[in-house]
């Protein structure tokens, strides 16, 4: 009897209705069906252009920085900074007291002065034997001529023997002396290294004297520490005046203000598409809403791990493989207008690497 019923309705709907019902289960199949494409287009094109990108949250800031010492001895005379001061490249740090380095400084000039005097000396007394050996060559040439006068006048008994023998005797002493002062002259000439007319500039002991002059003006030179480069002077209150600093000791710091570039360290994983000079933008966690253009300077050859005291050492079977990191160096471009970068701020990079997915690398 119900049955009858239901026939009986059904039949008496109009054929819009039907229709209605039928276009509302096509749109909604097509709703269902176009809104999973969507979202499986939209994930698709995100993947593919998702690997462009490389952030990295593991970033700080740094900067050159110098332990401030010099390779001199001394007490601390003058301190020409304070804690927290700008300094420019050549400003003077501070002053060693320099009284014994001068006295150092005026000892080695004198023994230069000295040195040179002596090479003068040395090479008149070489011209001067010259003209001793001509001269008593000159008396060996009439001793010469006076024994063969002799000689021939002995046989004849125009002489006595004792007047020959003495003849004979003085040639051979002024030949013997000719030979000694000859010798001596050879000595002096080497002691010239070999010419008489070097300047005394050129010689070894004059060469030794000049060293020891420039050392001592080195070590005056270094009583005055100046900052090799620009940057901001710290710890500064370490160093007092009437203190005695032994040299290679750390005075205090200095922190550059020019050299400041930003280390990342991100996944060995993360590094395959990674180049140098690859644009990147840097935020600052100190400074919100700022962002600087920078590029990838280099890329460590090795891990961070590479450089600690006690490397991993996985010999044994029982090792768990970690991913490393690998340090990245980023050389930030900045204006005067930019806010202050100190080293060991927190920073995030966002590295372009270029690198466009491709659908075959879903199979790999």
């Amino acid at each position: 009897m119900s049955q009858a019923i239901l026939d009986v309705e059904r039949s008496a709907q109009p054929p819009a209705t039907t229709n209605s019902i039928t276009r509302t289960r096509v749109l909604r199949l097509v709703l269902m069906l176009g809104g999973t494409a969507a979202i499986l287009a939209a994930a698709l094109t995100f993947w593919l252009h998702g690997g462009r990108y490389l952030s990295v949250d593991n970033a700080y800031v740094r900067a050159t920085k110098l332990s401030v010492s010099t390779d001199v001895s001394g007490i601390v005379a003058e301190i020409a900074v304070k804690d927290g001061q700008r300094v420019a490249r050549g400003d003077v740090l501070f002053r060693l007291d320099s009284a014994p380095f001068e006295n150092a400084l005026a000892v080695t000039k004198a023994n230069l002065a000295q040195a040179i005097l002596g090479v003068e000396a040395m090479k008149r007394d070489y011209h001067r034997m010259l003209h001793d050996i001509d001269a008593k060559q000159a008396q060996v040439e009439a001793d010469q001529a006076n024994f063969e006068r002799f000689s021939a006048m002995v046989k004849s008994g125009g002489v006595t023997r004792a007047e020959y023998d003495d003849t004979r005797y003085r040639l051979a002493a002024n030949r013997a002396a000719v030979k000694s002062l000859a010798e001596q002259a050879q000595v002096q000439l080497a002691r010239l290294g070999g010419n008489a007319g070097i300047a005394a500039a050129e010689t070894p002991v004059v060469r030794e004297k000049q060293a020891l002059l420039n050392e001592a003006q080195r070590q005056f030179n270094h009583t005055t520490i100046r900052a090799p480069f620009a940057g901001i002077a710290t710890q500064v209150d370490t160093l007092q005046p009437g203190m005695f600093l032994a040299a290679s000791v750390a005075a205090f710091g200095l922190i550059s203000t020019e050299r400041v570039w930003v280390e990342a360290n991100p996944k060995e994983t993360d590094l395959a598409y990674v180049k140098p000079g690859a644009p990147v933008e840097v935020t600052i966690d100190a400074y919100p809403g700022r962002s600087w253009h920078a590029s990838v300077a280099t890329i460590s050859p090795n891990s961070g791990a590479e450089f600690a005291i006690l490397p991993a050492q996985n010999a044994s079977g029982n090792w768990v493989k970690v991913v490393q990191r690998i340090p990245l160096r980023i050389e930030v471009l900045r204006t005067e207008a930019d806010p202050e970068l100190r080293s060991g701020m927190s920073a995030v990079v966002t590295i372009d690497t270029g690198h466009i997915r491709q659908l075959s690398e879903l199979w790999q």
